[in-house]
């Protein structure tokens, strides 16, 4: 037990854990996503869900708002705007509180109990030494034949390329510091390189095979060939940045004499 279920309620503790969510269009989801988050995470708090609503032109926001009477360690971050997955990703660990982020979608296609196999890797609520990721590779994938058949495709391609070791850099449960995060280059599109962005900083993934589930309610936001387009050029400049690392570790050394 990492706290207490209270203590998460009213804000009394900070969080160490904060769940980020994107969201655009996922009204219908809502509820569902945010009550199988609370249920996950009920013995790991103190931890807050935080639903970033990514310029949405239905309900969104409004229900994310109502239930916050049920679920107070709910927030809302809010672009006015769409600006894109990653962008609302970055936003939501921007706001978040927690030292450790969980990311998932927002369709409830990452069914949330699958949280605690994430964090299940952690020591307590640390990191294992050199590891700066946790990926989720989803197994039984629920899409589409011509969604899996690109993604196959896709990842192959990127894993190729780019070694990275990863089967599914698509899955969007994963967890990881704050800070790791905060440090990586953003790009549009950069939450589908986590697993190479990290690396290039000099952290190692694990890798944790996690369950997959039909779209909960509402249709995609995503277009294979949309995706086929944007994944070229990002993959192009993913291996850009992989090649351009900074390879200095800076490390702080104390003062002579301050061990006396």
């Amino acid at each position: 037990m990492r706290g207490s279920m209270a203590s998460s309620l009213d804000g009394s503790v900070a969080p160490w854990l904060s769940v980020v969510v994107p969201l655009k269009n996922e009204a219908e989801n809502i509820v569902f996503v945010a009550e199988g988050i609370a249920a996950a995470c009920t013995d790991l708090a103190p931890f807050e869900i935080v639903f970033v609503d990514d310029g949405s032109t239905d309900d969104t926001a409004h229900r994310v708002l109502a239930l916050r009477q049920e679920l107070p360690m709910l927030r809302l971050v809010q672009h006015r705007a769409s600006a894109g997955q990653s962008a609302a990703i970055s936003s939501g660990v921007a706001f978040a509180r927690g030292r450790v982020i969980c990311t998932l979608d927002g369709d409830g296609q990452n069914p949330p109990a699958e949280i605690r196999k994430l964090v299940a890797r952690l020591d307590g609520t640390a990191f294992p030494a050199g590891v700066g990721l946790v990926a989720g590779q989803r197994v039984g994938r629920q899409d589409s034949a011509s969604k899996r058949i690109a993604s196959a495709w896709a990842n192959a391609i990127r894993e190729r390329l780019l070694k990275d070791g990863t089967r599914d850099s698509g899955c969007g449960l994963k967890l990881l510091p704050r800070d790791v995060f905060l440090a990586l280059p953003y790009f549009d599109h950069m939450h589908r390189y986590l697993p190479a962005l990290v690396a290039r900083d000099g952290w190692r993934t694990i890798h944790v095979d996690v369950a997959h589930a039909p779209r909960h309610a509402g249709k995609s936001n995503y277009a294979n060939l949309g995706r086929a387009i944007a994944g070229a050029w990002d993959l192009l400049g993913v291996m850009w940045l992989v090649r351009r690392r900074k390879k200095a570790r800076p490390v702080e050394l104390a003062p002579l004499g301050d061990d006396d």
